[in-house]
C-alpha cells in the first residue's frame, strides 16, 4: 500500500526534480502552489513507479494529483496503485486537478466517471512573447500603461532578485502593506502571508524573480517556477500609488523569463470580478481546464440489493432474521481461516450482536461491497459478497456457507448466480476471486465456474470475463 509524506517547505526538493521537466501547464503542478497552499490543501507525496503522486485533503474530501513522471515513470502503473489505494482504504477514487491532455485516456480507462470543469478553476495562459512585446493594437491599453509608467519614472530599471535582496523585498512587503486594499479580506491576508513566505525561499533555486526598482526601491515583483516550457507565474505584486507599474512588471518579467520559455501561466482568477478582468485584458491565448474526475462504481447504480433465485436457493438482502446465523458464521474461526479475513484486524470498536450485520449495510449504504444472503427454503445458509470494486470494471467474489450445509454444492450454486448476475446485470466487466492453495473444495468449485489465471506462494487466482 502507498505510504504519504506531508510537504514541507523542508522536503519540496524531493517534488522539484519532478515538477521541473512537467508538461502538463497547471499551476498545481508545481513546488510553489503546493508550499503556498499547503495550510489549506494539506498535501501529501509519495514516489511509486517512477512517478511523483500527490494526494491532497479539503473539506473533509481525499483527492489525487495525476501522476508526474520522472524519466523512467510508468504513468498506468502509478494509476494502478492509486487505484488500489482506495479500494484497500474503502474510499472513492478523485483526481483533481487532472490535466485536460489526458482526458480521453482517463475516458478509456473509467468506465463509470463523473467529471467538472469549472470555469472558476481555469488558469489563464500567455504566450511569452505576448507579454513581453506587448504588440499590435490589442495590446494598445497595456502599452499605454507601461510608457505613463517610463515617463513618471524615467530611472525604473528592471532587476533580478535573490536570497540576497532580502532587505530590498522586506521594504517592499511593508509599503505594500500600507497600500493594501484589501485589508479586510480574510483570504486575500492569507494570501500575502503565503507570498511573503515564498520570497523567503529564493535560496532554494527553484523560483525565478524580479522587480522594478524605483529611487532604490522596489515598486513591484514577480515570482514564478519554470515548469516545462512553462513559467508558472506564482506572485504578482505592485505599489498602487505607482501607476503602470503592474503592467511594466509583466512585461518586464516576461522578457526576462528568455526563449526557453514558451508560456506564462498566470493562474486562475478564484472567482474574483476584478482579477477576471484583468487577466482577460492581458489576452490569454488559453484558458487551461482543471478537472475533477470522480471514479465511479457500478453499485452507484442499483438502490436496493436485487433477490436473484437458482434451482436450489435464493439470494438476496440479509435481514434482522438472518442476523443470529449470519453473526455465528462470521465468527467461525474455522470458516474465517479459508476466507482469509480477520475481523479482529479491521474491528471498530466493541462487538455488539449486530457489528458484522451493520457493516453489511454501511458497505451498501458506501457502495463499497454487496452482500447476499444464501437462502435454501427460506433459511439463510451462507453469503456471497461482491467487493474490492477495482474502479476500471472489475470486483471479486467471495463465498462461505455454514459448515451443516457445506458440501452438497450451494456454495458453487449460488456463486455462479452472482458471478452471473454481476457481469450481465451489474454491468461488470470482470469478476475474479482465488483460494487458499490447501482450500481443495474452493479450488473444485471456482474451476467449475471460472478461468485460472495463476498463482503465487499462498492462491489460486481466477477470473470470469464478458
Amino acid at each position: 500500500m502507498l505510504t504519504f509524506t506531508t510537504i514541507t517547505p523542508q522536503n519540496a526538493k524531493e517534488l522539484q526534480p519532478y515538477y521541473e521537466q512537467c508538461s502538463y501547464r497547471l499551476c498545481e503542478y508545481s513546488v510553489g502552489v503546493k508550499v503556498m497552499w499547503r495550510g489549506y490543501l494539506r498535501p501529501e507525496y509519495t514516489i511509486v513507479a517512477g512517478c511523483l503522486v500527490v494526494r491532497s485533503c479539503s473539506h473533509g474530501q481525499c483527492a489525487f494529483d495525476y501522476p508526474v513522471p520522472g524519466p523512467e515513470g510508468d504513468v498506468d502503473e502509478a494509476l494502478h496503485q492509486i487505484e488500489l489505494w482506495c479500494t484497500q482504504n474503502g474510499c472513492r477514487l478523485i483526481l483533481n486537478p487532472v490535466p485536460e491532455m489526458t482526458a480521453e485516456q482517463l475516458v478509456r480507462r473509467y468506465p463509470q466517471i463523473c467529471m467538472r470543469n469549472d470555469r472558476a478553476w481555469k488558469d489563464y495562459l500567455y504566450n511569452r512573447e505576448d507579454l513581453a512585446n506587448f504588440a499590435g493594437r490589442r495590446y494598445s491599453g497595456q502599452r499605454n500603461h507601461v510608457n505613463k509608467f517610463r515617463k513618471n519614472y524615467p530611472n525604473a530599471q528592471y532587476v533580478e532578485l535573490t536570497a540576497a535582496d532580502d532587505e530590498l523585498i522586506q521594504d517592499f512587503w511593508q509599503r505594500y502593506s500600507q497600500e493594501f486594499q484589501k485589508a479586510d479580506n480574510e483570504n486575500a491576508r492569507q494570501e500575502l502571508a503565503y507570498a511573503k513566505e515564498l520570497f523567503g525561499m529564493l535560496d532554494t533555486g527553484w523560483f525565478k524573480a524580479g522587480g522594478l526598482l524605483v529611487d532604490d526601491h522596489l515598486v513591484a515583483l514577480c515570482l514564478g517556477e519554470l515548469c516545462g516550457e512553462t513559467m508558472s507565474v506564482h506572485i504578482e505584486k505592485a505599489l498602487y500609488s505607482h501607476a503602470g507599474a503592474y503592467p511594466a512588471m509583466v512585461q518586464a518579467f516576461a522578457q526576462h523569463c528568455g526563449e526557453e520559455v514558451r508560456w506564462l501561466n498566470r493562474e486562475d482568477d478564484a472567482r474574483d470580478k476584478g482579477l477576471r478582468t484583468s487577466k482577460l485584458q492581458y489576452l490569454p491565448c488559453e484558458l487551461v481546464g482543471k478537472m475533477q474526475l470522480t471514479v465511479g462504481c457500478e453499485l452507484d447504480h442499483i438502490d436496493v440489493i436485487p433477490a436473484l433465485t437458482t434451482e436450489h436457493l435464493t439470494l438476496d438482502e440479509l435481514t434482522e432474521e438472518d442476523n443470529e446465523v449470519y453473526q455465528t458464521l462470521c465468527l467461525d474461526d474455522e470458516r474465517n481461516r479459508w476466507w482469509g479475513y480477520d475481523y479482529r484486524k479491521d474491528l471498530q470498536g466493541e462487538l455488539t450482536d449486530h457489528y458484522f450485520l451493520d457493516v453489511t449495510r454501511q458497505d451498501f449504504a458506501a457502495r463499497r461491497a454487496i452482500n447476499f444472503a444464501v437462502r435454501r427454503e427460506g433459511q439463510c445458509i451462507g453469503e456471497v459478497v461482491l467487493y474490492d470494486f477495482d474502479w476500471r470494471g472489475g470486483a471479486e467474489l467471495g463465498c462461505r456457507i455454514i459448515p451443516e450445509c457445506a458440501g452438497y454444492g450451494y456454495g458453487a450454486e449460488a456463486f455462479a448466480a452472482v458471478a452471473e448476475w454481476a457481469l450481465y446485470r451489474l454491468g461488470l466487466t470482470r469478476v475474479v476471486a482465488k483460494c487458499y492453495k490447501e482450500n481443495v473444495p474452493s479450488y473444485k468449485m471456482l474451476s467449475a465456474c471460472m478461468r485460472k489465471t495463476g498463482e503465487d506462494d499462498t492462491f489460486y487466482h481466477f477470473e470470469k470475463m464478458v
